[in-house]
């Protein structure tokens, strides 16, 4: 795989400085309307590993929680397409869809984009306990089940894949490109020390949404596998130091130094997608980003077992 996001530890808070005071400043990142309805929009849906911002109100600035799509806005040239992001920290796919995304889809218009990433939430299946309100049914079928939403009311529940079809199928019909990303990997390592991409207790959300890309023919970024390279090769203790410590097993949410990691990812793969007219929006600072190139072998990997103690795969 070549990225440029691919440096040595050493250096890797030297390459990411320069960007972190402008990802720091708010400006317009939390602005719910595109700045400029004359300009194409790239509207980004998701949970809160795209949405946070801000540090998410918990005054511990860098080294807090920080999205992705925050700090994405670096990479986009405002006076060339808006950049807005309507992520909802929580969401799944079943509760962004029933609940956030019939604001969104009123405002998209001909020749916008929006770019979306779901499964942290999904909550593998399950519909019992404090997350079973947001939960879809695995995979990417037609198959549905009666649950309890969030206000107790029966709902009939469909695959995580079928909601992604949805949002799909709704973003052409207003004449707009839809984007698919595979959700960002977890802090969890296998018995190897590799980063965890799935297994029975997180189910494969990746991999259906790269089904659901194929089938659908959209855009897709695999950042399940682009991040995980990268995290293999930087090594258990490095990534520890990317992820918050608001609780000792943060395993989901990233640190600002890792947020622009992350959406240097989002950049390369956008690059790799062919002909995509998004690349046309993307600003000055996105040029030493090479496209991402997953049909090469793996970079070699900085393998450290997990001590004991850790989140692990089983």
């Amino acid at each position: 795989m070549r990225l440029s996001l691919t440096v040595p530890l050493a250096r890797l808070a030297c390459s990411l400085a320069f960007l972190i005071q402008p990802a720091l400043a708010a400006g317009g990142r939390g602005a719910a309307l595109p700045a400029n309805p004359a300009l194409p929009t790239v509207w980004l849906i998701g949970d809160s590993t795209v949405r946070n911002g801000q540090d998410d109100g918990q005054g511990k600035g860098e080294a807090g929680q920080w999205g992705w799509g925050h700090t994405l806005a670096d990479f986009f040239d405002p006076a060339k397409a808006n950049l807005v992001n309507r992520a909802a920290g929580g969401t799944s796919s079943r509760s962004f869809y029933a609940g956030n995304w019939p604001g969104v889809l009123a405002l998209v218009k001909p020749g916008d984009f929006v770019i979306m990433q779901f499964g942290h939430n999904d909550n593998n299946g399950v519909f019992t306990g404090a997350g079973g309100y947001r939960a879809s049914l695995n995979g990417t079928g037609d198959e549905t089940q009666t649950a309890p939403n969030r206000s107790g009311a029966s709902e009939t529940v469909h695959t995580f894949g079928w909601y992604l079809k949805q949002y799909v199928a709704q973003t052409r019909a207003k004449g707009a490109t839809p984007i698919i990303c595979s959700l960002i990997p977890r802090k969890i390592w296998q018995p190897d020390g590799r980063i965890m991409r799935h297994n029975d207790n997180y189910f494969d959300y990746a991999g259906y949404a790269a089904e659901v890309a194929k089938t659908e023919k959209t855009g897709f970024i695999d950042l399940n596998e682009i991040i995980a390279r990268r995290y293999d090769e930087l090594g258990h203790d490095a990534v520890v130091e990317l992820f918050p410590k608001v609780t000792p097993d943060e395993h989901t949410h990233t640190n600002l130094a890792v947020a622009i990691l992350n959406a240097r990812a989002v950049v390369a793969g956008l690059k790799a997608i062919k002909d995509n007219p998004v690349v046309a929006f993307l600003s000055a600072k996105s040029t030493d980003i090479a496209p991402a190139d997953l049909s090469q072998p793996a970079p070699a990997v900085k393998i450290s077992p997990a001590p004991a103690g850790t989140p692990a795969a089983k």
